[in-house]
């Protein structure tokens, strides 16, 4: 994935115009927000400098005005954001809290299935790190037949 990208919620607003209709130029977005929003186009205009400037979207003439289409998808940036919220919100000890979430969740049948499948996948690569690593211990420590004849 791309570099992180932060976007303010009023950057949100108009990222959002973008996926659903790029290319687009600033006063499509005021049209697309006027109903919610009473941003003149300079403030749009704003926005979408900023987001030009993060890297979230490009910029491109097309006679007098310009056209900006999104340079990371929808799915990627909630995926980044998603990351980021829980990283800030768990730390580096998630457990209590996957469980909390996980013990709340009304999941479906598919849900459940799919977090058994991870479980095993965890599993399975934790297995095969402790065999590693006892491979290597008793490699290094020298408690092998070849080390008592030298």
């Amino acid at each position: 994935m791309k570099k992180s990208i932060r976007i303010t919620e009023a950057e949100w607003e108009v990222m959002a115009v973008t996926w659903e209709q790029a290319p687009v130029a600033a006063s499509m977005v005021v049209e697309a927000l006027e109903s919610r929003k009473q941003w003149t186009l300079a403030t749009v205009r704003t926005l979408l400098r900023r987001l030009v400037n993060k890297g979230a979207l490009r910029q491109e003439t097309d006679g007098k005005r310009y056209l900006y289409t999104p340079l990371i998808t929808m799915a990627e940036w909630a995926c980044q954001e998603s990351e980021c919220f829980v990283d800030r919100l768990l730390g580096r000890v998630p457990t209590q809290a996957i469980l909390r979430l996980i013990k709340r969740a009304d999941l479906s049948e598919k849900d459940i299935q799919e977090l058994k499948r991870i479980l095993k996948e965890k599993e399975s690569k934790s297995r095969i790190s402790q065999n590693s690593l006892t491979t290597v211990y008793s490699v290094g420590s020298g408690s092998g037949s070849a080390g008592k004849n030298e």
